[in-house]
């Protein structure tokens, strides 16, 4: 990825950042958009044009800032609810990636209407990866049987949005790819939907999403569980 170093000016103050970064479609582009419309935002202020994203994964805002080639200071914001998380920011002020995220479909206070975006073709699973890193879960259901030390009951992918038009759209998307048996999306808690995906669709969609990634384009903790479920198919 070729890097455009520029500078943002805030309060006397240079900040390096890739102004570019959002305008040529490649694996980590698109996974860290991906990402942006799970847990980012932008947003004007008197002051500027601001890209905002957030994780409780230290891990995952630093990667973003290490690829968007930043110097902007990553804050931590303690939760406050009990036995919260830490939860980690990257805010930059900058109107060049401000309007570049607006031309790929992420607008202020999106959460409730987005839908998805055009992706170029060949970076739909590095955009659902960063998607599902966001706010999409995995889990891991087993029991220990009678006449086997061990049942695995299920498997299932969770995708989470306030927008029931963007997850009716990456099942559509899905389907495109691969063979669901999923047709619909269901209202959750919070005025949140949910794409909840049986153990068979499970499958199919965290193997489109993993096969052939680099182990930097991924949330450990998430696909841990997957390789998890696959050893542990082997044994019953």
């Amino acid at each position: 990825m070729q890097c455009v170093t520029t500078y943002n000016v805030v309060m006397g103050l240079k900040y390096r950042v890739n102004e570019e970064f959002f305008d040529r479609w490649n694996p980590v582009m698109a996974y860290v958009l991906g990402y942006w419309y799970a847990d980012g935002s932008i947003y004007p202020s008197e002051r500027g044009s601001y890209i905002n994203v957030t994780s409780t994964d230290r891990s995952t805002i630093y990667k973003i800032k290490k690829w968007l080639n930043s110097q902007h200071t990553v804050q931590k914001e303690k939760s406050s609810a009990q036995n919260g998380k830490v939860k980690f920011i990257l805010r930059i002020g900058n109107k060049k990636l401000y309007e570049a995220l607006t031309k790929l479909g992420i607008y202020p206070s999106k959460s409730l209407t987005i839908r998805l975006p055009h992706i170029a073709d060949g970076f739909f699973a590095d955009f659902l990866r960063g998607y599902f890193d966001g706010d999409g879960c995995v889990y891991l259901y087993r029991t220990k049987g009678k006449t086997q030390r061990l049942i695995l009951r299920k498997l299932s992918v969770i995708f989470t949005s306030g927008s029931e038009g963007f997850l009716k759209d990456l099942l559509a998307n899905l389907r495109r790819y691969l063979d669901l048996r999923q047709t619909k999306v269901y209202k959750g808690y919070n005025r949140a939907f949910q794409l909840r995906l049986a153990t068979a669709d499970s499958i199919k969609v965290l193997n489109f999403m993993y096969n052939g990634t680099s182990k930097e384009l991924l949330l450990k903790r998430k696909f841990i569980i997957f390789l998890k479920y696959l050893a542990l198919k082997k044994l019953v």
